[in-house]
């Protein structure tokens, strides 16, 4: 019995052995010979398996610290407590929290930023630019 991966490879080289012999090979040069088979191998490929967008880049949250943590759930349960009840009292609330856990953020992210320039400074910090 094969593999869900097995059938998916072996369908990939049936389809990829079939347009090759349907293409005209013979007054190709190398490069061009390269290109058409490797049109053939990605087309394929990309039908098969499909295609997706990837990881997303830069992910990391380097300013992010417990108070940053705190004030951020403080807004997300403000939040939810506004959907819930849908009253002004509530928006205004939430309205505080969320200005609030922005200026924590922005100080933490300036804070974390002059740390990181003093470093620079340092004789033993200033090849960690890259």
């Amino acid at each position: 019995m094969e593999t869900q991966e097995e059938q998916t490879c072996e369908e990939y080289k049936s389809i990829v052995r079939d347009k090759v012999e349907e293409e005209e090979w013979k007054h190709l040069d190398i490069n061009e010979h390269w290109h058409k088979m490797k049109k053939i191998m990605m087309e394929t490929a990309q039908h098969i398996c499909g295609m997706s967008k990837g990881p997303r880049r830069h992910k990391e949250t380097w300013c992010w610290n417990e108070e940053v943590a705190e004030a951020v759930m403080e807004k997300k349960i403000k939040y939810r407590k506004w959907k819930r009840e849908n009253l002004k009292e509530a928006w205004m609330e939430y309205k505080k929290c969320r200005q609030s856990a922005k200026r924590v953020t922005s100080s933490a992210k300036e804070k974390k930023q002059k740390e990181c320039t003093s470093d620079l400074n340092d004789p033993e910090h200033q090849n960690e630019i890259f």
